[in-house]
């Protein structure tokens, strides 16, 4: 059968996609935009098709492939919305036909298609040609009396539903598993079919799926809501070996009163540990205090941590306690200890050893009963030796030493960490979000987190808000600045072949100009010819893909023919012989 009416799509956009497709060399791996594929031989996945078909019967099989297909529908639909950015929803929407026939499924030509997303409405008709499925369906069991493509048609199914954002049922009116030429398909919203109903189970898990996402997404939030006093010390993820080292020292010395020193980078979460040896602790009904010691000035570190009598220098007005004495009967967490001055540690060994402090400018010795818990993220050991960090001091914090690795470490956490974070940065802002892309959790694994967990959150939290409500968070969401280049990557090109990867073609165009090889007006000359080639002449899809506007299209096309004509004219007044 020959299409009826016009097409959506143009096979030029087809190749569009061709750039989405990048084969690494040094990996090994395929990448869809950023999804990770299989190439995979068809007759082995015929030969597990057949032996799933003999194991389970053939309603269970047809059940299981139509739900493969219905979830690698809803992944190729992410990209489809993601060009509707810059495309009609038309043209868009055509993404999952050309990513049949890029993928070698089928070849798919659209019949009829009537769509409106914003009302819901949707009739759609193709035409599948060279089916995989019906094909090696009819090689191994001969023709059937019912329509055999179940994975395609599951596909369809799921992309359709995705982009529409309601369920869409298609049926397989003409199919080659049964006798016929080709495949054809006609979808439309699930309850304008007469027997819907029986397919409702088909689209079920979905919204079950959603629900779930919704309730997470309120738990997350009413979570996110509790003060950092009341948070529980489990918001603490992790399962690496030396992040239940850790975990598990401090469970030991929560419920005893020494003083413990933590160890670790900046951003490891040294304070997040303090917190919950607090709450695990008996001091928990009483107050958490926190000081970092690098970020007062030096004049006043000993007020700060002490407290200060009514007139002991220019400008006390009033006589205030200092953080021991706030934390009286709870915790005191002294963050960067390392860059305390020499006078105060003095004054801290004598609080540690005798649990007296006196408020600067003061006389009168007050008790206190505080847990300390100290951090630094420099070698106490190495300030000694320099004579900055008093040696009996050092000995009275490492009585109990808390090593807490850094983040390129604990690879086995990062994904999660990067979950957990998702989760509670898309309920702040009001988002759902499925996960990160394959290439996402990829790059979250590869690169070395200088600033560990600190960075990592700040990471996900800048991928939450760039990502598409709905979608999932990509690799360029997440780092605004990649650590390390993309590793050589190998495209499709219009004939099918391999060849080098984009954004090395542009470094290599790029490079030609400043080597004087090309000039910026061929370069010009040659995106206009190409992109009016590719438009087959359309002014306003060529403008279109060149993000410009019609009219600038027209003028730069307009220039560039005056300035030929003008150097045509030239070089045949000057080739003309004098009289």
């Amino acid at each position: 059968m020959k299409p009826r009416l016009r097409s959506v799509g143009r096979d030029s956009d087809c190749c569009d996609l061709h750039t989405q497709v990048h084969f690494e060399a040094e990996s090994g791996q395929i990448w869809l935009h950023e999804s990770r594929m299989l190439l995979v031989h068809a007759e082995a996945q015929a030969l597990l098709r057949k032996e799933l078909i003999d194991t389970l019967g053939m309603n269970r099989a047809q059940w299981l492939f139509s739900r493969m297909g219905y979830a690698a529908g809803v992944r190729d639909a992410e990209l489809a919305l993601r060009r509707a950015e810059s495309a009609s929803d038309e043209q868009a929407f055509m993404t999952g036909p050309q990513l049949h026939k890029l993928e070698g499924v089928t070849k798919v030509t659209p019949i009829k298609v009537i769509m409106d997303r914003v009302a819901g409405k949707f009739y759609g008709e193709f035409l599948w040609e060279n089916s995989w499925e019906g094909q090696w369906h009819r090689h191994f069991y001969g023709i059937h009396t019912e329509p055999t493509c179940w994975s395609q048609i599951g596909y369809a199914c799921g992309y359709t539903s995705s982009f529409m954002g309601r369920p869409i049922l298609y049926k397989e009116v003409d199919c080659v598993g049964k006798g016929d030429n080709d495949c054809r398909i006609i979808g439309k919203p699930v309850e304008e079919w007469e027997d819907g109903a029986e397919y409702k189970r088909f689209f079920d898990r979905e919204c079950i799926a959603d629900q779930l996402m919704d309730l997470q997404s309120q738990v997350v939030q009413l979570r996110a809501s509790i003060s950092e006093k009341d948070r529980a010390p489990d918001d603490m993820v992790g399962n690496s070996p030396g992040f239940r080292a850790a975990y598990e020292l401090m469970q030991q010395a929560a419920n005893s009163q020494i003083t413990v020193l933590l160890l670790g980078e900046t951003g490891v979460g040294k304070e997040l540990f303090a917190r919950a040896l607090h709450n695990r602790s008996a001091r928990n009904k009483e107050a958490f205090v926190a000081i970092n010691c690098a970020a007062i000035p030096i004049e006043l570190v000993e007020s700060e941590l002490f407290g200060v009598e009514k007139g002991a220098y220019t400008g006390a007005l009033v006589a205030r306690p200092g953080r021991f004495e706030r934390a009286n009967g709870g915790t005191l967490f002294l963050d960067e200890i390392g860059d305390l001055p020499l006078p105060a540690q003095a004054k801290l060994l004598r609080v540690l050893q005798e649990g007296e402090i006196e408020r600067l400018g003061g006389d009168k010795t007050r008790k206190v009963n505080v847990r300390l818990v100290a951090a630094t993220n420099v070698d106490l050991k190495e300030l000694v030796r320099e004579k900055k960090f008093r040696t009996d001091l050092y000995y009275r914090l490492n009585a109990y030493q808390i090593n807490i690795p850094p983040l390129r470490e604990r690879k086995e956490d990062i994904g999660l960490l990067a979950r957990s974070f998702l989760d509670k940065y898309a309920a702040m802002h009001d988002k759902k979000l499925r996960g990160f892309t394959d290439k996402a959790k990829r790059s979250l694994l590869a690169y070395s987190w200088p600033g560990n967990i600190r960075e990592l959150q700040n990471a996900v939290e800048r991928g939450v808000i760039l990502a598409p409500n709905g979608s999932r968070v990509e690799a360029n969401q997440l780092f605004s600045s990649p650590e390390a280049a993309e590793p050589q990557q190998f495209s499709i090109d219009t004939n099918g072949d391999l060849s080098i990867g984009s954004a090395q073609s542009v470094q290599r165009l790029c490079e030609d100009v400043l080597n004087g090889v090309m000039t910026l007006d061929q370069v010009e000359a040659t995106l206009l010819d190409m992109a009016v080639d590719k438009a087959r002449g359309n002014l306003s899809s060529a403008a279109r893909m060149l993000g410009l506007t019609r009219p600038k299209l027209a003028y730069r096309l307009k220039r560039r023919h005056e300035e030929e004509s003008r150097e045509r004219a030239d070089s045949e007044e000057d080739a003309t012989p004098e009289p």
